[in-house]
């Protein structure tokens, strides 16, 4: 037995937590903050989301996803936001462009699966939907890049169903910066101020995941409404700038907003991202892409793989940065956000898919926590923050839009 399988049977071993986790999730089902599905599905599927069978087992097609509605029930899943990601070097009139046929691949998707799938933007939407037994289906844009610096456009995504918007990616903008790249605005800059002020007053969560610290604090200085990280893990345990230091994950406690953990090793393990950097540095010596793993990897990493076995990241890992969050931002304040469909070939192991989270729950069970707890992190937590979030736009309900034009000035 390796010592990744063993550590697996071991978070599971009270045989009385599986049959408390089943109850747990039948009460109160996952709400995942983050999934890329809907890029997949773009990237993969020239025919569109009709032609790909959620129902089937999608590891066996020949790209395999990591999400199919299987996996999801088995997952205990209960409401998706589906992330809408462009990469950010799409931009301009093009960015607002694909961000529209996302958003159209995830409602189309979703009309393909009318027996599990239900479009939602509100806490009453997902609670009336999952109680009906079908899967409550959210929309997040992944970037600020996306709307191309024009407030009009934002309020448009609002009125297509769009729960949150991520106000960068992987790429500063002039008014957000990006915790992965350098800094042009300094935080956030006046229009990056009325962005987030538009987006309280619009009802739509400010998602923190990917900006930097600067703009992080920024943005909880700025915001009248709760946030969220929508897939995001703790940086004391993975020195990833994507990750969230003590001290913020604190503010954003004091907010009453909500870190949603996630799946990718590289926020979760400081040798895995060691050894992705290495891999990475190999794979641009010798001119093929790194962001491949797995048997559909090129062949030098293939070979590089073999002589330098992937550092084993399991349920446990993700499981430590669940508890460290709770313990420096109180069991309130945490949520999960895999990212799956967005991590291909590097899950952790027993959480390769949409249908791992019993396994991480039943871990922290064996850790001590109480049912009470592992259903805020399953979904009060998330449920409560888009609430107010709610209650906030409803107090601005008589308060104008900001006019484009004014918009436009103060970028």
């Amino acid at each position: 037995m390796t010592l990744a399988i063993a550590l697996l049977f071991a978070s599971v071993a009270d045989p009385a937590i599986p049959a408390r986790i089943d109850r747990l999730l039948a009460r109160a089902p996952v709400v995942d903050g983050h999934n890329d599905l809907a890029w997949e599905i773009r990237a993969t599927l020239a025919a569109g989301p009709e032609a790909l069978d959620l129902n089937a087992d999608t590891t066996k097609l020949p790209h395999p996803l990591q999400t199919d509605i299987p996996r999801l029930r088995q997952g205990g899943v209960g409401a998706q936001f589906w992330s809408v990601w462009i990469p950010a070097t799409t931009t301009g009139a093009q960015a607002v462009e694909t961000t529209l046929e996302q958003i159209d691949i995830v409602r189309r998707m979703v009309a393909a699966n009318p027996r599990n799938l239900a479009l939602a933007t509100t806490a009453a939407d997902i609670r009336r939907i999952t109680k009906a037994g079908r899967i409550a289906s959210l929309i997040g844009v992944e970037g600020g890049h996306q709307i191309d610096g024009r407030l009009s456009v934002l309020r448009q995504y609002r009125a297509l169903g769009v729960g949150y918007m991520t106000l960068t990616h992987g790429r500063s903008l002039p008014w957000a910066d990006s915790a992965t790249d350098a800094p042009i605005a300094g935080g956030l800059t006046a229009f990056g101020r009325q962005v987030v002020a538009e987006m309280n007053r619009i009802g739509m969560i400010v998602d923190v995941a990917h900006v930097s610290d600067a703009t992080m604090r920024a943005v909880l200085a700025t915001t009248v409404a709760p946030v969220i990280a929508s897939h995001s893990s703790a940086r004391a345990l993975a020195d990833a700038p994507r990750n969230i230091p003590d001290d913020l994950l604190r503010a954003i406690a004091a907010n009453g907003g909500v870190v949603m953990v996630n799946c990718y090793p590289a926020f979760l393990s400081a040798a895995w991202r060691a050894w992705d950097q290495q891999r990475s540095a190999f794979a641009k010596t010798a001119g093929v892409p790194a962001d491949v793993y797995g048997p559909r990897s090129p062949a030098p990493l293939v070979a590089w793989d073999a002589a330098h076995p992937m550092p084993v990241v399991t349920v446990a890992t993700v499981a430590d940065h669940v508890d460290h969050i709770a313990q420096v931002a109180g069991h309130d304040h945490v949520g999960l956000g895999g990212d799956y469909d967005g991590i291909q070939g590097t899950a952790p192991v027993g959480m390769e898919g949409v249908d791992g989270y019993p396994r991480l729950l039943a871990e922290l069970a064996r850790r001590g926590w109480s049912d009470t707890d592992l259903a805020k992190l399953t979904q009060a937590n998330i449920l409560r923050v888009m609430a107010r979030v709610e209650g906030v736009a409803a107090a601005q309900a008589g308060r104008p839009p900001i006019d484009a034009t004014d918009a436009l000035a103060v970028r």
